[in-house]
C-alpha cells in the first residue's frame, strides 16, 4: 500500500502568533481609556488592526478577550508553597496588589460591568476570583498541614476576610501596597494561626 503525503495547506492565512499579545495590549489600552463597556470588538479589531475574524478565532467573546489582556499574569505562584503560613499569604497579596497597583481604574470598571453583565460576571469570577480564592486556600492547607494554623480555622471565612479587605480598598481608591498586605497578613495570622 502506498503512502500519499498530505501537502494541503491549511485554509486562510496563517495565524500569526505575535499578533495576540500586540491585541491584548490594544484591548488593555482601550479599556483603560474607555471602560469596558465603552469597547467592542469592532473598536479593538480597527484598533488592533486586524480583522474580526482574527479576534473570533483566538476568543470566544469580548469578556474573554479583555480578561485575557488584564489577567494573563494571575497570581498564582509555586514559590508561596515553600514559605511559611504569614510569609505566604504576605508574598501573595504583594505579588496580587502589584498586579493591581497599574490597573486598579480599569479593574473599578470591570468590577462595575460585572454588575449588570451577568455572563461578564461569570466569567470574571471564575478567571479572577476563584484562581486567587484557591491560592490562599492552599496557603491555608499547608499551613494547616504544617501546624501553623489553628485546626478550627474557617477557611472560607478567612478567604472572605482577605478578600474582602483588598476589593473594599480597591473600589475605594486607597492604596495596595506591602504596608498593607503585611497589616493583612499578620491580622489573618493573628486571627488563625497557632500561637
Amino acid at each position: 500500500m502506498d503512502m500519499v503525503e498530505n501537502t494541503s495547506r491549511p485554509v486562510g492565512r496563517p495565524r500569526d502568533e505575535e499578533a495576540g499579545p500586540a491585541i491584548l495590549a490594544v484591548a488593555r489600552r482601550l479599556v483603560l481609556s474607555h471602560g469596558y463597556c465603552g469597547v467592542s470588538i469592532a473598536l479593538i479589531s480597527k484598533e488592533a488592526g486586524v480583522g474580526r475574524q482574527t479576534l473570533y478565532r483566538r476568543w470566544v467573546s469580548k469578556a474573554d478577550l479583555v480578561l485575557d489582556a488584564f489577567f494573563a499574569s494571575a497570581s498564582e505562584n509555586d514559590s508561596f508553597e515553600r514559605l511559611p503560613f504569614e510569609l505566604a499569604l504576605r508574598t501573595f497579596l504583594e505579588t496580587l496588589f502589584e498586579n493591581l497597583k497599574e490597573d486598579g481604574p480599569a479593574i473599578r470598571n470591570l468590577i462595575a460591568s460585572a454588575q449588570s453583565d451577568l455572563p461578564f460576571c461569570m466569567e470574571f469570577r471564575e478567571r479572577f476570583v476563584e484562581p486567587r480564592a484557591e491560592v490562599v486556600r492552599a496557603i491555608f492547607e499547608r499551613g494547616l498541614a504544617e501546624g501553623q494554623v489553628r485546626e478550627d480555622a474557617d477557611v472560607a471565612l478567612a478567604i472572605d476576610v482577605i478578600h474582602g479587605a483588598f476589593w473594599y480598598r480597591l473600589l475605594q481608591g486607597e492604596a495596595l501596597d506591602e504596608s498593607y498586605a503585611k497589616r493583612l497578613a499578620t491580622f489573618v495570622t493573628r486571627t488563625y494561626g497557632r500561637t
